[in-house]
């Protein structure tokens, strides 16, 4: 359970990858203070070193000291784009093991989400400081965002898709953007998949890269290994007709043989509509043909 002291919850925002417009943690700062949470920031968080929010050290020294700061109930990632690849094997994260608080952030931050689910600690898969500040109050993907960190876990039902595969399973959900998760392959960050329920989404890769790395996960065996499939937004893949398929039927021709349920079209990603999901947890996937349904047990 997260530690909630005199009943605040309070939130740091920390920039670990990229370098952010510091305009959108002001936005961000705004609506989570709207919200009633204690809001602060990482001293380096605005800082710019040519792509990075900061010097490497910088970026280690905010995102330890957020873990290390038993006070906080959760740290949000201001941004993903690319920075956290170098310095992950630096970052302890042990102290969330007898002090957790929520991690939130995609993108670039799946390599954290990846890191806390070796070490059996739950994270948010969700909007960071541009959606923060610029979607509305009504927002799906903010309303969700702000009962999970309230403590009440959502239930996702969703439409189906023609190309789904029905069932019904249960395991640990992992993954996340499907370019960062290659990236982790073969390290000590690279997520269990046995029994587990595996997210993917991914923006702007071409038909014939996306299919090069699931060939990948298939030829390494991960597809043998999994208990379901989520599939996000693919945003900006646009379709290619030389590869003579769609993305998702790419997906299905590299999941083949394989008896696992298929979901296609979960509103999480690289979109306005981006759920949260709770990485690292359990969770049950019921795919019919009438409808999808997520839930976190």
């Amino acid at each position: 359970m997260l530690e909630v002291k005199d009943n605040i919850h309070r939130i740091r925002i920390v920039s670990p990858s990229g370098a952010i417009n510091p305009d959108l943690i002001d936005g961000a700062t705004e609506r989570l203070r709207c919200w009633g949470f204690e809001v602060t920031e990482g001293r380096f968080a605005r800082e710019v070193y040519g792509r990075f929010a900061g010097t490497e050290k910088q970026r280690i020294n905010d995102l330890q000291d957020a873990i290390n700061d038993e006070s906080l109930t959760a740290i949000l990632c201001s941004r993903g784009g690319y920075g956290l690849a170098p310095i992950i094997d630096r970052v302890d994260f042990s102290p969330l093991i007898q002090h957790p608080k929520w991690l939130i952030g995609f993108s670039d931050i799946t390599i954290i989400h990846a890191s806390l689910s070796c070490l059996g600690i739950p994270s948010l898969h969700a909007v960071m400081a541009k959606h923060l500040t610029e979607l509305p109050d009504d927002s799906d993907s903010l309303r969700y965002l702000k009962e999970i960190l309230e403590g009440e876990i959502p239930k996702y039902h969703i439409a189906p898709d023609k190309l789904n595969r029905v069932g019904n399973v249960k395991g640990k959900l992992v993954g996340g953007n499907l370019s960062v998760l290659m990236g982790l392959r073969g390290t000590a960050f690279e997520p269990t998949y046995d029994g587990a329920v595996l997210f993917l989404e991914e923006i702007a890769e071409e038909p014939y890269h996306i299919d090069r790395m699931l060939q990948n996960l298939r030829m390494g065996g991960v597809f043998n290994k999994i208990s379901g499939l989520i599939v996000g937004h693919f945003t900006n893949c646009t379709e290619d007709p030389l590869m003579q398929k769609s993305v998702k039927e790419i997906v299905l021709d590299a999941t083949a043989g394989v008896g696992f349920p298929v979901c296609f079209g979960f509103p999480s990603g690289h979109e306005d509509e981006n759920l949260p999901l709770i990485m690292g947890r359990e969770v049950t996937l019921k795919v019919t043909t009438s409808e999808v349904m997520v839930n976190f047990n």
